[in-house]
């Protein structure tokens, strides 16, 4: 039986290699579950799930506080330096059917550098997957995570700015996905400061999905 005092919302990460995916998915969960380093190439070669503590009393439905569970999907990098981009689609689909079959997903986070151009082919090639991965459905189901967001602020710009300037390419994918988009700032924020800031936008775009979720078969 379900329990009206809490929720479960489960988010999967998809992205090029050392786009900040591991580091994204310890800041959502709390934690330092994924290892997450520096390296001149991929460094996660399998999808692993982690899953929160009870943040308590951090929303309201209904009239009542609910505690929120947050369970998360770091993938492979994608493309990646050692495996095939056969091998890290299969991984992926088995994980998500594995871990959200019955429960379903919430949303999938495309995790984006905002200090490197969304131009050239391959940085359109997670986006291909979580499209073929979702379905016909995915632009109500994906985000966009850009981190490294406090080089922004370091080239003297803000979000509006930053966002006038990216690529047409860039600029295509925020209207497919009705503008769905959340920056990561690490620069003089506490850890939980950047994971609320984060947590709440990403329940903005799951309350205006209206709560539902993608379900795998």
């Amino acid at each position: 039986m379900t329990d009206p005092n809490k929720m479960i919302i489960n988010l999967a990460l998809f992205g090029m290699t050392q786009s900040g995916k591991s580091s994204a998915g310890n800041i959502l969960l709390g934690s330092t579950d994924f290892h997450s380093i520096f390296a001149p190439c991929s460094v996660t070669i399998c999808c692993t799930l982690g899953r929160s503590c009870h943040l308590h009393s951090f929303m309201r439905r209904a009239g009542r506080e609910v505690a929120l569970q947050v369970q998360v999907l770091d993938t492979p990098g994608y493309p990646h330096s050692r495996l095939s981009n056969e091998h890290v689609k299969r991984e992926v689909k088995e994980a998500l059917a594995h871990h959200f079959g019955q429960e379903g997903l919430n949303l999938a986070l495309l995790v984006q550098r905002a200090d490197v151009p969304f131009c050239g082919k391959e940085v359109t090639y997670p986006v291909q997957m979580i499209q073929e991965l979702l379905g016909h459905a995915w632009m109500n189901y994906t985000a966009i995570l850009f981190t490294h967001a406090e080089k922004i602020e370091e080239a003297g710009l803000n979000e509006d700015k930053y966002l006038h300037e990216v690529s047409d390419t860039l600029i295509t994918l925020l209207n497919s996905i009705q503008h769905k988009y959340v920056f990561h700032y690490k620069k003089g924020k506490s850890l939980n400061e950047q994971r609320m800031k984060i947590l709440e936008r990403i329940m903005e775009f799951i309350k205006e999905n209206g709560y539902q979720v993608l379900t795998f078969k």
